[in-house]
């Protein structure tokens, strides 16, 4: 794991928005073991094969987890999104579906 991921997480505002990142960064991690991570643009972003696969997105009252490639992926009520990238956000109290969560992204990084 990248230790600028690792800062950035720590340092962000609330603790439920910490703790929220963590859970979905090894999320990812268990999804894609060869998936890679950085900072850009101001946010965790994970790679799978040098393509983008994930990225999560901070804000002041939520947190966005975003799917990339997710062209032909058939997802649940919740996302946004343009074709190619869905996302969904999560404010504090809400757990997210891991689970749904884990096989959006094995399916759209199966091709990368």
């Amino acid at each position: 794991m990248n230790e600028e991921v690792t800062t950035f997480i720590d340092q962000l505002g609330a603790p439920w928005q910490i703790e929220l990142s963590h859970q979905l960064r090894e999320m990812v991690h268990q999804t894609i073991p060869s998936v890679e991570e950085r900072i850009q643009y101001k946010k965790p972003h994970f790679l799978k094969n040098g393509h983008y696969a994930a990225v999560i997105s901070p804000s002041k009252d939520a947190i966005a987890f975003m799917i990339m490639n997710a062209d032909g992926l058939e997802v649940p009520k919740g996302f946004e999104g343009p074709p190619e990238r869905k996302w969904i956000k999560f404010k504090e109290g809400v757990t997210p579906d891991y689970a749904l969560l884990s096989s959006l992204l094995a399916q759209a990084s199966q091709a990368l």
